[in-house]
């Protein structure tokens, strides 16, 4: 039996660490990963249910969710129709002989999501979140970050894609040379990308994605390009202003779109094309593409056709089915607990604030502002964004068709936000989520339903239980609000520096101890990134720090509960290979890790379970991080 003492993560979680099974589906089980498996078997239940009775659909889009889920699990009529429902943009491809070719379709190109090497998105202007702005930013790498290039690693993975393109190709009506001959060119272009891209380590530093360009600069980024021409059709206003995620990037851009490069790109183009859609085509399409993804996370077998049709209807409706769990699966008692747990532990920073020691007064009451600023949302939202309106399934069309109009419409939608009002109360989660979210840029909170419950939340539970669990999760959304990220935005959500000099300084020495406890620590074949995990760490120790003091103070507290709940929420079962991508790209530290290492920066800890200094818990109380408190 494994000490509390030595290990407290494998002690409170041994019985379950050795029983649990990976299901071989997945990547991973675990806390998080159970309670959303639990969530998938009822709700596909539920829509199953629904499929076959029409009268058990509620009112409103769901009916359209549901006549979408049928189209998704006809996988007879999917497996006679092939690759017919995306032959027309393959030969848009093929047909493709110039770059003014591509520029005189350019605009419905991007409407229609087809793949090119950037991409337009609007959302907050960072600096002025009270409107949206206009974001170009480059397309993603095949490999999951560009540390893998050169690697061992990467190059097997590389090869699995080949292989995974050939065959889809193939399927396609390729023959084996021109498919051999794509997916060489497609990983060419790929890898001309590589020098000018931004690692994950890189872009955990948010802020690095705010670079305004006027609009001359940017349309002069590429000679082969017409962006002047794209910013004209796509947006109702005009285009004078444009953020700039990666500059490198952009700068370099004629680099790899040259006349030379064009065979590259539209094999590029193609391969993607045919990648991104095979999950909707037939089975073979499906089974084909499914090589990478489990190469790369380890899974053994991809999902039956049930969870796959679900899972694609919930890509496409995922507010629509999450606003119905939400409403059927929460109680308002809950709601209401949750909150006062919200406010109670934001009163906790407020007075942590006031009696800091490092912090000069102005940027204490900056920060008490932002606090008081803050938006709680707790449960489901009140309404769904507009766009989900729109959506009306087409049933006597293929499964494609109907993604690629859903996809189109997003997209739409998207670009008609430039430069209009930012909506708060818009979520970007859905209710049936198992997770959380603290939006900078918005400055607010949210919890949906489905993360509130066991073993995070229950009514059933003790109140300690419940803050070593969802009370940790809720302080730990609060804490990103004062992050290396987070403490550079405002009580609005606008980029901006409200702190002194010398209290940024201070901040920023505790920050780099953060980042030296967990840098290089030893975890499945590889080590953490301190740096990548910055943040999140730094909002563990405030969150957990915090949720320990709210449990402090309710009339009954049982706080070796609260240790134990913070310990069993973490536990993890996951295959190596996933648990290596999350080490190169997760800006989160390995779940065991955040559970242990956490523990020893707190002194209660070591006076509740009595850690003394020969044992494997133990951590110097000069060496505890105290970044939160």
């Amino acid at each position: 039996m494994t000490n509390i003492k030595d290990d407290f993560y494998e002690a409170v979680n041994q019985d379950w660490l050795e029983t649990a099974e990976i299901p071989s589906d997945k990547p991973a089980t675990g806390g998080f990963q159970d309670i959303a498996e639990n969530i998938e078997q009822l709700l596909i239940k539920q829509l199953n249910e629904m499929s076959v009775d029409e009268s058990k659909i509620p009112e409103g889009k769901m009916k359209e969710a549901i006549a979408f889920y049928r189209l998704a699990n006809d996988y007879d009529k999917r497996n006679s129709l092939k690759s017919e429902p995306i032959q027309d943009l393959l030969d848009r491809i093929q047909e493709i002989d110039s770059y003014q070719d591509l520029n005189q379709q350019l605009a419905s190109w991007i409407k229609d999501g087809l793949p090119l090497p950037f991409e337009f998105f609007v959302d907050a202007d960072m600096k002025d979140t009270q409107k949206h702005a206009l974001y170009l930013a480059p397309t993603a790498l095949i490999l999951p970050d560009k540390t893998y290039y050169d690697s061992e690693q990467g190059e097997k993975l590389l090869q699995v894609f080949f292989d995974m393109v050939v065959e889809l190709l193939n399927l396609t009506g390729c023959s084996q040379s021109e498919s051999e001959t794509i997916a060489e060119q497609a990983l060419a272009f790929d890898r001309s990308l590589v020098p000018y891209v931004r690692t994950a380590e890189e872009n955990a530093d948010y802020t690095k994605i705010y670079n305004p360009r006027d609009r001359k600069t940017v349309t002069t980024y590429s000679d082969q390009i017409d962006l002047t021409q794209a910013f004209d059709q796509l947006f109702d206003d005009t285009v004078e202003q444009v953020i700039i995620t990666e500059p490198e990037y952009f700068e370099n851009f004629n680099t790899f779109i040259t006349d030379g490069h064009l065979p590259l790109l539209k094999s590029w183009m193609f391969a993607l094309t045919v990648v991104g859609y095979a999950r909707y085509l037939s089975e073979d399409f499906r089974q084909a593409a499914s090589q990478y993804r489990r190469a790369l996370s380890g899974i053994e077998n991809i999902p039956s056709q049930e969870k796959a049709a679900f899972h694609l209807t919930l890509n496409q409706f995922d507010q629509i089915i999450g606003l119905y769990y939400g409403k059927n699966y929460f109680g308002k008692k809950a709601k209401q607990d949750v909150e006062h747990m919200v406010h109670s532990m934001i009163a906790i920073y407020k007075d942590r604030l006031k009696q800091n020691d490092w912090l000069g007064e102005a940027t204490k009451e900056k920060a008490v502002l932002k606090l008081d600023n803050i938006g709680i949302n707790v449960g489901y939202p009140d309404k769904i964004p507009a766009v989900y309106h729109q959506l009306v399934t087409n049933k006597e069309d293929s499964l494609v068709a109907n993604v690629r109009n859903f996809s189109k419409l997003a997209r739409l939608a998207n670009f008609k936000k430039f430069k209009k009002p930012v909506d708060r109360n818009e979520w970007e989660m859905a209710a049936s989520t198992v997770n959380a979210y603290y939006n900078g840029s918005l400055n607010i909170i949210v919890f949906p339903a489905a993360i509130l419950q066991a073993p995070f939340y229950s009514l059933e539970q003790s109140a300690s239980a419940n803050y070593g669990g969802i009370g940790a999760v809720i302080a730990h959304e609060i804490s990103h609000a004062f992050d290396n990220n987070g403490a550079k935005f405002d009580e609005y959500g606008n980029m901006n520096n409200w702190w002194t000099k010398e209290d940024l300084a201070s901040f920023e020495k505790l920050a780099q101890e953060m980042i030296k406890e967990f840098d290089g620590l030893q975890f499945a074949g590889g080590t953490v990134n301190g740096k990548l995990t910055v943040s999140e760490n730094i909002a563990d120790a405030g969150g957990l720090s915090c949720a320990l003091e709210a449990a402090k103070k309710e009339d009954q507290n049982h706080l070796e509960a609260f240790f134990y709940n913070w310990a069993k929420i973490w536990r993890t079962k996951a295959k190596e290979q996933y648990q290596q991508l999350l080490l190169a790209i997760d800006v989160h530290a390995p779940a065991k890790l955040r559970a242990n290492v956490q523990l020893q920066n707190l002194d209660d800890f070591f006076t509740v379970f009595d850690i003394q200094s020969t044992d494997g818990m133990y951590r110097k109380p000069e060496n505890r991080v105290k970044i939160g408190n």
